[in-house]
Parts: structure tokens; C-alpha cells; sequence
């Protein structure tokens, strides 16, 4: 089956470039983040009814489009809140359902619905589905050692969740960088940061979670590998010929 893909990461690493090398994608823009990347895509999304309509369309009309990318998915957020305060007739997403945090669960139905129909993409027109999002810096408390503060999908904890766990990846882009010690005089030095790429850092994605990000993938991926779409492709084609060929090994043996 296509892969499902949840790609985060901070502004400007390279996150839609990345899905617009995919098999002949399709963008779904909440957001105008698209710049000069030349790709399809549907007109932005002022709210949730649109995103429903382009789904749709994908669903049952002809084309020829290979993966859907939603660009981006805290941006889709904020119109699935609109969506629910204006079928609640309040202001604000904290009132929905009388308060007490009850507007967040109930955001999840709209966010199942959205990921019906990418199943229903995939399974039935054979699409690979890119959702990407932008990162923040959430305080973890772990309950095996101390606190610490890790990058994380900029949404609600719920939302985060479910999608999280219904994605086959979920990939952190970020650039590497190391630290180096700078003699700023009178004894003294300070720690700087130095990209180790051309562009100030290179870029990356992180296939694995830890204290760092939350990631995650279902096909054993390597730790790190660059931040490109045949990078992607390449790593997990070799894992699935070596799963292959150890298969073949046990068969033989």
C-alpha cells in the first residue's frame, strides 16, 4: 500500500518541497505556503466545507494524481474549530459543548472524517497521503526521569494523537548542526551553533522518536536520513528488499 506520511517541521526547512517531489502530487492548501514550488494544487481553503470538496473530488473524479498532500494540518485545525463554533453558534473553541476542554474531543469526529477519506484515497485510487505540519516546543513531563522539552506537530495534544498513531510515519525535518566553543576575551567563551551544510544547516528527517521530537515509523527505517522525497524512497526500498532476502534466507534455510 502507498505510504501514509506525517511530516513536521520548523518554517521554511523544506517540508512542502519535500512532498512536491513525490509520484505526481496534488496539494490541498489551508495555508499560502507553497511559494514558488511548481505543483498542482487545489485553491486555498478558507474552511472546512473546502477541504471536504477537494477530498471529494479526488474520491470521484478522473486524474491521474498519485499523492495528496494537505499543506498544512494546524492550519486545517483552525478551520475545523471555526467549522465547530459555527454549527455551536459560540466564539470561541473553549465554549464549545458547554467548555471544560469538550471542544477538542469533539474536533476529533472532523478529524476522523478527514482521515477516512485519505484511506479511502488511498485504497481506492491508490494515492500516497503527505500531511505536514508545522513544529513547536512542548514541555514533556517523563514520568521515568526528568522533564524535558521536545518538538511536537503544532496542534492539540488530541489532534496530535490521533495522527500520530494513524500515520505508517511520522518524521521530524529539522537541519544538523554542531556546537562549537568561541573565545569572546577576558577568559571567557560562549557556545555557538555551526550548520553543517551549504545553506546553514543540513537538512534532515528524523525517522525515530526520543527525547529530541516525537517520530515514528513502520518500516524500520534509519535513524536520520536526508530531507528529500528519493532520500525517503531509497531508505525504504532497501529495507524492504534486506526484509526480502531475510525472508527468503529463513524460506531456504
Amino acid at each position: 500500500m502507498p505510504p501514509r506520511l506525517m511530516v513536521y517541521g520548523v518554517e521554511g526547512v523544506g517540508k512542502s518541497t519535500f512532498g512536491a517531489n513525490a509520484p505526481n502530487p496534488i496539494f490541498i492548501p489551508t495555508e499560502d505556503g507553497l511559494g514558488e514550488i511548481d505543483c498542482a494544487s487545489f485553491p486555498i481553503a478558507k474552511k472546512y466545507s473546502d477541504v471536504e470538496a477537494y477530498l471529494s473530488a479526488l474520491a470521484i473524479e478522473k486524474h491521474d494524481y498519485q499523492t495528496v498532500i494537505v499543506d498544512s494540518c494546524d492550519w486545517l485545525e483552525q478551520l475545523i474549530w471555526e467549522e465547530l463554533c459555527r454549527l455551536s453558534g459560540v466564539s470561541s473553541i473553549e465554549k464549545v459543548d458547554g467548555g471544560f476542554a469538550r471542544g477538542y474531543t469533539a474536533a476529533l469526529a472532523f478529524w476522523r472524517q478527514i482521515v477516512d477519506a485519505l484511506d479511502s484515497l488511498r485504497t481506492e485510487r491508490n494515492m500516497a497521503v503527505i500531511l505536514i505540519a508545522h513544529a513547536k516546543v512542548e514541555r514533556f513531563e517523563d514520568p521515568e526521569s526528568s522533564a524535558y522539552d521536545r518538538y511536537t506537530p503544532r496542534m492539540h495534544k488530541h489532534a496530535t494523537a490521533l495522527l500520530t498513531e494513524w500515520a505508517d510515519a511520522v518524521l521530524f525535518a529539522t537541519r544538523k548542526f554542531r556546537t562549537e566553543s568561541e573565545n569572546i576575551g577576558f577568559g571567557k567563551e560562549r557556545t555557538i551553533a555551526v550548520g553543517l551544510g551549504k545553506d546553514g544547516g543540513e537538512r534532515v528527517i528524523r525517522t525515530v522518536g526520543g527525547p529530541s521530537c516525537i517520530a515514528k515509523n513502520r518500516y524500520n527505517l534509519p535513524y536520520e536520513i536526508p530531507l528529500s522525497w528519493d532520500a525517503f524512497i531509497n531508505a525504504l526500498n532497501s529495507n524492504s528488499n534486506q526484509e526480502t532476502t531475510n525472508l527468503e534466507n529463513v524460506n531456504n534455510g
